[in-house]
């Protein structure tokens, strides 16, 4: 079931561009509603009630803010996988990831020190697009050891296939807040439940 507080925001703040780009940086990548953020972390905590997770995992940048909130709510750690490799940064976890928005590979790394094979992950984004992203942290925990309890997604847009690609490489627990069908003529069609 989709959360409605978010699907009403996507209607009347998001913006559908040419691309299959769906702009919501007025309320969750850029600028952030804190309101809805902690709305947003309640849903992914009653979704993810039956699993166990031990740290939250996400990907600068737009990954942050839900992930802290939810991390807050549920008295977890938060770790972030970065894109450039700070010199404080001595051994670390990498895997290639190829950006949608942006058009280009990048890295995603995670220090050997936060991800490890007594990590029970639940990783949390703020988009579901073609998967990239989610295949590079599983590429990350399977190296670690680590185990994915979940992946949650604000915003899936299925017609990209997503979805499938992660449940394709094992994920047995996907969790989409509003799920996108369409985008076409740049008007957004939000799945009904």
């Amino acid at each position: 079931m989709a959360l409605k507080v978010l699907c009403d925001r996507i209607l009347s703040d998001g913006r559908s561009l040419e691309g299959a780009i769906l702009k919501v940086d007025r309320f969750i990548n850029h600028q952030m509603d804190p309101n809805l953020m902690k709305q947003i972390a309640v849903e992914f905590i009653r979704r993810f009630s039956d699993v166990q997770p031990n740290k939250i995992l996400t990907v600068e940048a737009s990954g942050i803010a839900p992930a802290v909130m939810l991390g807050y709510m549920m008295e977890l750690p938060v770790v972030f996988a970065k894109k450039k490799q700070p010199s404080t940064m001595i051994d670390a976890y990498v895997a290639l990831s190829h950006s949608f928005t942006k058009d280009s590979d990048c890295e995603f790394m995670v220090s050997k020190e936060y991800l490890t094979a007594d990590d029970r992950i639940l990783f949390v984004d703020d988009f579901l697009a073609y998967g990239n992203a989610g295949k590079a942290i599983i590429d990350l925990c399977q190296q670690a050891g680590a185990t994915i309890e979940g992946m949650g997604f604000i915003i899936e847009k299925e017609m990209l296939g997503g979805r499938q690609r992660l449940e394709d490489e094992g994920i047995k627990r996907i969790e989409s807040l509003a799920i996108i069908d369409s985008l076409e003529n740049n008007e957004i069609h939000i799945k009904e439940d």
